[in-house]
C-alpha cells in the first residue's frame, strides 16, 4: 500500500513537470516583460503568439501596438493576469518578484531569461527564449547571424573617442558607468566609457562631466526629448562645455537599441563606429 502511494505522488510529480515543459511549449497566449525579449519573439517569427508586452517593448513598431502590462521592472500581477496568458518570458530583471510569484501561483508558466550587459548573455536569452517557444533551430540562426554581423561591425575601423551616455527618465539626467548595457556596448564599438570605473547610473553634473572631458556624449531619444530639443540639451551647462559638444559629436541612439542587448547590437555598433569618424 505504501509503495502504491509512492509511486502515485512520483507518478503525479513527473505529470506536473512534463505539464509544466508542455506549456511553455504550446504557448498560445504569450506576454513579454523586457523590450530585447520582445524583439528577440519577434525576430524567432513567434509574435502572433504574444498577447501583451512592456512599456520597454520600443522594437519593432507593432510591438508598441500591443497592449500593455506597465513597466517590466515594476510589473503589475493583476495587468498580466488580466490578459489571460499561458505563458510570460520575462527578463531577469523583471519585477518586483512577487508579482510573478503571484502569476505562477495561479498556474501560469513564467520563464526567466538571462538579461546581463554582456552578449554572451544576448546569447544565453536567445536559446532560452527559443527553447521555450519550442523553435530551438530558429534560435540557433538567429544567434549565428548575430555573430556574423556583429563580426562585420566590429571590423569597421574607427576612432576610439572617451564617450559617455546620458540617459533621462524621471527629469534628472544619469550617465551610464560600467556594468551597465549601454557600457558594454560601448566597448564593443570601440570607445572608452569615460564612467566605467563607476558601477551603474550616475547623476550628471557640470563639474563631474568637465572633469571627465568626454569627447563623444550618446544620448537616447527619448532622453533628447525630455530635455526639450537638441538646442536646449547642448546648452544645459552640465554639457555645453565638454569637448563632445565643441566638437559636435553628440549621437542621438534608440533607446532600446542603447539600451538593451539585442538582436540589433550590430547596428547600434555601426551607428557609434560612423558617428567617431574612421581611424586615420
Amino acid at each position: 500500500m505504501k509503495k502504491n502511494v509512492v509511486a502515485g505522488v512520483l507518478s503525479l510529480l513527473m505529470a506536473s513537470t512534463v505539464c509544466g515543459g508542455a506549456l511553455a511549449a504550446d504557448a498560445r497566449r504569450i506576454v513579454s516583460l523586457g523590450g530585447t525579449v520582445t524583439e528577440i519573439i519577434y525576430d524567432l517569427g513567434m509574435q502572433d503568439k504574444l498577447v501583451a508586452d512592456d512599456q520597454s517593448s520600443l522594437y519593432p513598431e507593432a510591438a508598441t501596438k500591443l497592449p500593455r502590462v506597465g513597466y517590466y521592472r515594476a510589473v503589475p500581477a493583476e495587468g498580466v493576469l488580466s490578459l489571460k496568458p499561458d505563458l510570460v518570458i520575462a527578463s531577469e530583471n523583471a519585477g518586483p518578484v512577487a508579482a510573478l510569484d503571484k502569476v505562477r501561483s495561479v498556474g501560469v508558466n513564467v520563464v526567466t531569461v538571462s538579461d546581463k550587459p554582456s552578449i554572451d548573455s544576448l546569447y544565453e536569452r536567445i536559446a532560452q527564449i527559443a527553447d521555450a517557444l519550442n523553435v530551438p533551430e530558429k534560435g540557433e540562426s538567429l544567434t549565428t547571424h548575430i555573430k556574423s554581423t556583429l563580426q562585420q561591425a566590429q571590423a569597421v575601423p574607427s576612432e576610439s573617442h572617451r564617450a559617455v551616455l546620458i540617459l533621462n527618465r524621471t527629469g534628472a539626467k544619469l550617465m551610464a558607468g560600467g556594468d551597465t548595457t549601454a557600457s558594454a556596448i560601448m566597448e564593443l564599438a570601440g570607445l572608452k566609457n569615460v564612467l566605467k570605473s563607476q558601477r551603474g547610473y550616475k547623476p550628471v553634473s557640470a563639474e563631474s562631466l568637465l572633469a571627465l572631458k568626454p569627447e563623444m556624449i550618446i544620448v537616447t531619444k527619448g532622453s533628447l526629448e525630455a530635455a526639450g530639443g537638441m538646442d536646449k540639451f547642448k546648452a544645459d551647462p552640465a554639457i555645453a562645455f565638454t569637448p563632445a559638444v565643441k566638437n559636435n559629436r553628440i549621437v542621438v541612439m534608440d533607446d532600446l537599441l542603447a539600451l538593451g542587448m539585442g538582436p540589433r547590437v550590430s547596428v547600434a555598433i555601426s551607428q557609434l563606429k560612423a558617428a567617431a569618424g574612421h581611424a586615420k
